[in-house]
């Protein structure tokens, strides 16, 4: 197995990036170290209503550690991918950075309030109140159908 990202990791840095992944980078410099954001966080303050496609944006990012793609986690406080992988290996790595930093994990799952972006008129705490308090532990979860 290849953990280094290796000829795909290489042609990306050859690539173009598109318009919306260029937001996506700009935005994401916002997020100082020691903090993280959420996919859908950032996809709201680009006006985008999928944190995939800004999660698609960052797999491909050319620019880390400029851009610090390893800054953003998923709405339920979990990791998500790293280096376009989410095996064991990626996932450690990516935590690792993040406590390197000072983020704090408890039980695998990131205790704090996300970093919220001031984008498009949105308001200073963007990320959710319901996000920032189930990333605290304080929201209570509901059962997805």
């Amino acid at each position: 197995m290849n953990h280094g990202g290796g000829a795909d990791r290489h042609m990306r840095r050859f690539r173009t990036s598109t318009a919306f992944e260029q937001r996506v980078y700009d935005l994401l410099r916002r997020v100082p170290a020691g903090q993280v954001t959420t996919y859908a966080a950032l996809a709201r303050a680009l006006g985008c209503r999928s944190p995939r496609a800004v999660g698609q944006a960052l797999r491909r990012n050319p620019f880390a550690p400029a851009v610090p793609c390893h800054r953003v986690i998923r709405s339920d406080g979990t990791l998500g991918g790293f280096e376009g992988r989410t095996d064991a290996y990626a996932i450690r790595c990516k935590r690792a950075r993040l406590e390197a930093e000072g983020v704090r994990f408890v039980n695998g799952r990131f205790v704090g309030d996300p970093f919220a972006f001031e984008e498009k008129g949105m308001a200073k705490g963007s990320a959710g109140p319901n996000v920032a308090r189930r990333l605290r532990g304080t929201a209570p979860r509901t059962a997805r159908p």
